[in-house]
C-alpha cells in the first residue's frame, strides 16, 4: 500500500515514488534490479598476449539460447574483435561482424543484439571476472608500477575488484566521482528523513544538529555507493581503498584503481512479460 500510495503520489513515475519512500524511511535503496529483465549474455575477457581487455553484452530473446554453446562462442568471438579492431561505437562493431551476426540469426532462430561494449588499451594491468554463467561481468584496470606488471598479486587483487563491484554494484569509482547533483539530492532526501526522524524523537534536536547529523551520513552513502570507499569483501574491517594500498606495500610498488566497468545482464531493459494462461486459452479457442 505504501508503493502504491507514492505511485499515485508520483504520477506513476517509477524515480520518484521511490524517492518518495526513502524520505519516509520506507525504502533503504533505489535499486530497480527486480522490474529489469532481459536475455543475453555479458562477456568480459583480457588477451593474454595483448593484455586489452573488452567487456560485452549480447542480447537474445529467450535464455534457452543464452544457454546454447553456438551463442556463447559468438559472444567471445565479438569481445575478441572489440579487442583487435577498438571500433569507436556499437554500429562499427556491426560493421566489423555483420555477416557473422546474420549468420547467427539465421541459424539460432533468434533476434540477436549487440548492445554495449567497452574496451580497455593495455596502457593498464586489465582483469576479467565473470559471475553467474555471464549474467555479471567486470572489467577492471589497475595503473601499476613497471615491476608490478606481470605480478600474480596484482592479477588476484584485480579479481577481487571485480568480485566486490558484482556483488556490491556501486554506482562510483570514488567520492570524487560523485556529480553535485546526485549529492545535493542525496543530502535532501536524507534532511527529509532526518527531520521525520526528529519529529518523533523523545528530545527533539535543534535544526543545526539535524544538519550536522545529514553531513555525517553522507559518509555511509559513500560507503555504499563508491567502489573504493566500500567495505572489502574480503575483509570487512578495511576499505578497497585501503586494501589496494595493503597490496601495494606488501608488494613494494604502486597500484591504482583507474577503470571498472561492471555490466548486468537486461540492466536497464523492460522485458515484456506474457500472460502465459491468456495465451493458452487464445489457442484453444
Amino acid at each position: 500500500m505504501d508503493c502504491k500510495k507514492a505511485l499515485t503520489e508520483a504520477d506513476g513515475d517509477f524515480d520518484k515514488a521511490i524517492e518518495l519512500l526513502r524520505e519516509k524511511g520506507l525504502a533503504k535503496a533505489a535499486k530497480k534490479a527486480d522490474r529489469i529483465a532481459a536475455e543475453g549474455l555479458v562477456k568480459a575477457t583480457v588477451c593474454d598476449e595483448c593484455g586489452v581487455g573488452a567487456i560485452i553484452e549480447v542480447n537474445s530473446e529467450t535464455d534457452f539460447v543464452a544457454k546454447n554453446a553456438d551463442f556463447q562462442q559468438f559472444v567471445s568471438d565479438v569481445a575478441n574483435v572489440v579487442i583487435k579492431d577498438a571500433p569507436a561505437d556499437i554500429e562499427a562493431l556491426k560493421a566489423c561482424k555483420m555477416d557473422a551476426l546474420q549468420e547467427k540469426v539465421l541459424t539460432i532462430g533468434e533476434n540477436l543484439q549487440i548492445r554495449r561494449f567497452e574496451r580497455f588499451d593495455n596502457s593498464t594491468v586489465n582483469v576479467a571476472y565473470n559471475h553467474m554463467g555471464g549474467v555479471i561481468g567486470v572489467l577492471v584496470g589497475l595503473e601499476v608500477s613497471e615491476g608490478l606488471k606481470d605480478n600474480a598479486a596484482v592479477k588476484e587483487l584485480g579479481k577481487d575488484i571485480g568480485m566486490q563491484a558484482a556483488a556490491m554494484n556501486p554506482s562510483f569509482l570514488d567520492k570524487s566521482d560523485v556529480d553535485e547533483a546526485t549529492l545535493a539530492k542525496e543530502k535532501e532526501i536524507l534532511l527529509i528523513q532526518a527531520l521525520e526522524e526528529n519529529k518523533t524523537a523523545a528530545k527533539p534536536k535543534p535544526e543545526q544538529i539535524i544538519h550536522k547529523m545529514v553531513d555525517g551520513r553522507i559518509g555511509k552513502y559513500y560507503e555504499e555507493n563508491c567502489l573504493l570507499q566500500q567495505a572489502f569483501v574480503k575483509e570487512n574491517k578495511v576499505s578497497v581503498e585501503a586494501h589496494i594500498k595493503a597490496v601495494a606495500k606488501e608488494l613494494g610498488g604502486e597500484i591504482k584503481l583507474v577503470k571498472c566497468v561492471r555490466f548486468e545482464k537486461g540492466e536497464g531493459i523492460e522485458k515484456k512479460v506474457d500472460d502465459f494462461a491468456a495465451e493458452v486459452a487464445s489457442m484453444a479457442k
